[in-house]
């Protein structure tokens, strides 16, 4: 059991430094191809900080482990709404993009009601996959379609959230590379660390999905967005989880889905619901006046104790 422990503890670690180098040679590799900063932020802050996430379910996947794969991106959206959101807002208030609100909200309740009604069957096969897919595809243009039309406050802090492109290219492609060979080595750590410890405490696989490993590979979205809140651009802190969530569902479970078809039977009713309900409640929650503050925050955040909670004494 220790030695699982810190084989936890150590794959968090590698996960969490491969996301950064990712998202650090990615964003600096999109800057110098001309992508707006806020696009950046958008598509590829937002899809890196998801990338452990994305490692975790495609080797949880190859190992015929449906529950642990889709575990994982419930339990992180879950993760990411009800307790990110509800520590940033209570870390400071925050304020929210009308872009963000009106658009990519609702695409993340309809996001989550796509994946409820795919799995209505009990299973994510390469048809299910291939709609996902498309819509991360479509969502993709559209966020950098939308990004060069924003006003120019909006580019100049996004511009100031992420790093520069003025050193070498060879660093930022040895960031990439570097960061995807952690990744996938902190996945494997993690994920062996975590079934050995599910199974010696008598835990499900999907238990050991939607809470260990969706707050395992969730981080990187932590620090992103408990960064951003301190530095008061609250709305970058939003957009990170927003466009996390809808990357988890629509990219991760879709490419997933084609490479291995997934049966995930221990996710219930009841965790695709929660995910759904925390979608659909951001809507009023960012509505009023378009921020997020400290009472709002400490709802979600007791919203997240209380699932939490039942997981482990009711389900686990």
């Amino acid at each position: 059991m220790p030695v699982d422990l810190l084989l936890i503890l150590a794959g968090l670690g590698v996960l969490t430094a491969g996301a950064e180098g990712l998202v650090r040679g990615g964003a600096a590799l999109a800057l110098r191809l001309g992508i707006t900063p806020l696009a950046v932020g958008l598509t590829v802050v937002a899809f890196g900080t998801s990338s452990p996430e994305l490692v975790v379910s495609l080797s949880t996947a190859f190992e015929g482990r449906g529950d642990l794969a889709v575990g994982n991106v419930v339990g992180s959206n879950i993760f990411n709404v009800a307790l990110i959101l509800g520590v940033a807002a209570l870390v400071r208030p925050a304020a929210a993009n009308a872009q963000v609100v009106r658009v990519d909200v609702p695409i993340v309740i309809a996001s989550s009601a796509l994946l409820v009604a795919l799995l209505a069957d009990g299973r994510l096969g390469p048809l299910e996959g291939t709609v996902l897919l498309a819509g991360a595809g479509a969502y993709t243009a559209y966020t950098l379609w939308a990004a060069r039309r924003e006003a120019p406050e909006v580019q100049a802090e996004a511009d100031a959230a992420l790093p520069t492109a003025d050193g070498p290219l060879w660093r930022d492609v040895l960031f990439v590379a570097g960061g995807l060979v952690l990744l996938v080595a902190g996945a494997r750590m993690l994920v062996t660390g975590a079934v050995s410890i599910a199974e010696a405490a008598g835990m499900s696989e999907a238990v050991i999905g939607l809470t260990i490993l969706a707050a395992g590979t969730s981080l990187p979205e932590l620090a992103t967005s408990l960064v951003a809140a301190l530095r008061g651009q609250s709305d970058i802190a939003i957009g990170n989880v927003v466009g996390s969530n809808i990357f988890n569902v629509l990219g991760i479970l879709g490419v997933t889905a084609l490479v291995r078809p997934l049966a995930p039977g221990g996710i219930g009713p009841v965790d695709l619901g929660v995910m759904l309900v925390l979608a659909v409640a951001l809507l009023p929650l960012l509505r009023t006046g378009f921020r997020l503050d400290r009472l709002e925050g400490a709802l979600l955040l007791l919203a997240y104790v209380g699932y939490t909670t039942y997981l482990l004494v009711a389900v686990a």
